[in-house]
């Protein structure tokens, strides 16, 4: 007896659902181990800490966060230079790398040790740049510092671009006590996994 199309077609779905269910489990697991991880032991050429919302020049608690773990790793010899990232979200703002600089400057890390990007207006925007920069200054090996779910997504953009990529996460991030914030936070860097490995953006 012929199968029929419905049939067909119910299989078909239910084999993709799983297999999206696997690969959505497998990127969990590997955000999971990669955000878990601390490289600060290998030899790099500079910090890099991705930026995050600034409020009337001053960080957001995430990226609060994010720089006081960057600049500890370079007050403590992780690297010679910190590397601060982010644009402007409007032209009446500061870009987010200048305050990220200026925080920096004022919790001990010298004006001269510090480079800025300041084009990016996303992960993948300010990694390119980054990457540019890193270039320009005959530097190869970095550090990345971001909250833990973002770490594996920097991870692979960075090995695309020819850098050689490293993360630290930091452990003061609000969405460390803060569950549903994480859980979100993680959803949303699987689906910006999914539009960077499928779509390149």
């Amino acid at each position: 007896m012929p199968r029929s199309l419905t049939g067909d077609l119910l299989r078909l779905s239910l084999a993709a659902a799983l297999g999206a269910a696997l690969l959505g489990s497998f990127a969990t697991l590997r955000i999971w181990q990669v955000g878990q991880s601390d490289e600060r032991d290998h030899a790099v050429d500079a910090v890099v800490v991705l930026g995050a919302a600034q409020y009337d020049g001053r960080p957001s608690p995430i990226f609060r966060a994010r720089l006081d773990h960057a600049v500890e790793l370079v007050l403590n010899g992780v690297a010679p230079l910190l590397v601060v990232t982010g644009g402007r979200q409007s032209a009446a703002e500061p870009a987010e790398a200048d305050v990220a600089r200026v925080y920096a400057i004022d919790r001990g890390v010298p004006a001269e040790a510090i480079l800025a990007e300041r084009e990016g207006h996303d992960t993948l925007s300010s990694l390119r740049a980054v990457a540019r920069l890193l270039r320009e200054h005959g530097l190869e090996r970095a550090l990345f510092v971001s909250d833990r779910p973002h770490l594996l997504r920097i991870r692979l953009i960075a090995l695309d671009l020819g850098i050689g990529a490293y993360t630290s996460a930091t452990r003061s991030s609000p969405l460390e006590h803060d569950l549903p914030s994480r859980l979100g936070a993680t959803l949303h860097e699987l689906g910006a996994l999914g539009a960077y490995l499928l779509l390149g953006r």
